[in-house]
């Protein structure tokens, strides 16, 4: 039997698009979702693909809130009780969107810091002391230096990424009070688009997209007029914002690479960029998107919205060091996969055949 993992909000993009490589990894998961913004769909597809049966002892699905002590608890000890406990939990579970964070900055302490409190507490309490959390570029702020390094200064500018940069201090905070016995990754994402080449799985945000990359495939598809550019005068070399977009299987392969590392190796608390490296503008997306799809992307040039960069694109060169793990997949490879998962689900999972 293969190591056993307790996958949190393991339904969501980067969740189940991790799940699928984990699985024909040989892992055994267990995936605790509310399904608040994610739909059970995906992890039926997730299995299908995986040729895994759902309900078997390699792929289990839990309803329920990271910030109900009773269920993580209830989930420990069943595990522990039935000769499986977890050894390792991937932490995926919580809210993303910058905007949303803006107008509901509680609803965001209250799930991602207060839920991984919760999580962080019944691991401990049941010794299961290893970790992959799914951190954030955004904790980076407005860049001091591009490609941007670990150690550039966290310095969040919204509420998502000082709650992602909280819960790094909780993971440090932790680590020392108990030194040589905790095994954590925080993988630092910078932004992640495409989709499961098989365009079975892949992103479907609930209502209007926050990010790009959706933003666009909806337009390509018709459900969406046209997208907005926030800027045009950026100091770039299209006037457009450039940022570092990593294919979302890339992004799997490197939370696999994260876990293996610190299964196999002793205890230790790794921070890591998890990013191409390559910055890439809106409209050299928008281009690439349309070259890819056939179709036009009609978009209008609007003024800059408060809050973004210029300019932010990772150093990955410590994942590479440290995780033996870098990007393979290029634009276009996401632009064919990306157009490939929205064309077959043109409504997402909700209402597609």
């Amino acid at each position: 039997m293969g190591s056993r993992v307790l996958v949190t909000g393991g339904a969501g993009f980067i969740g189940s698009h991790t799940c699928l490589v984990l699985l024909e990894a040989g892992y055994d998961l267990l995936i605790l979702d509310n399904f608040a913004n994610s739909s059970p769909e995906a992890l039926t597809r997730v299995a299908a693909v995986a040729n895994v049966a759902l309900g078997s002892q390699r792929l289990q699905i839990q309803r329920g809130d990271i910030r109900d002590p009773i269920t993580l608890d209830g989930l420990f000890s069943a595990a522990a009780a039935n000769g499986r406990p977890f050894d390792a939990v991937i932490h995926f579970a919580g809210l993303k969107a910058v905007s949303e964070s803006i107008k509901k900055p509680l609803l965001y302490w209250d799930i991602n810091v207060a839920g991984s409190r919760t999580l962080l507490a019944a691991m401990d309490a049941h010794a299961c002391r290893t970790l992959v959390f799914s951190s954030s570029a955004t904790v980076y702020g407005y860049p001091v230096t591009v490609p941007i390094p670990e150690s550039a200064p966290i310095q969040p500018n919204n509420p998502y990424g000082f709650s992602k940069a909280a819960v790094e201090q909780m993971l440090t905070d932790l680590n020392s009070s108990a030194p040589n016995t905790w095994r954590i990754a925080s993988l630092r994402y910078f932004n992640p688009v495409g989709a499961h080449p098989s365009g079975r799985i892949g992103e479907d945000p609930m209502g209007i997209p926050n990010n790009l990359f959706p933003f666009v495939t909806q337009v390509a598809v018709g459900r969406r007029d046209q997208l907005r550019v926030f800027g045009s005068d950026w100091p770039t070399h299209d006037g457009t914002g450039v940022r570092d977009y990593i294919h979302v299987m890339d992004l799997a392969e490197g939370h696999k690479a994260a876990l293996t590392t610190l299964l196999n190796q002793g205890p230790q608390h790794l921070t890591c960029n998890l990013g191409s490296g390559d910055g890439v503008s809106v409209l050299d997306v928008v281009n690439a998107f349309s070259a890819a799809s056939g179709q036009d992307i009609p978009y209008a040039l609007v003024d800059r919205r408060p809050g973004d960069a210029a300019v932010t694109v990772a150093d990955p060169s410590h994942a590479a060091d440290i995780l033996q793990w870098r990007t393979k997949r290029t634009l276009g490879d996401i632009c064919r996969d990306g157009w490939a998962w929205q064309q077959a689900n043109p409504m997402g999972y909700r209402q597609s055949a």
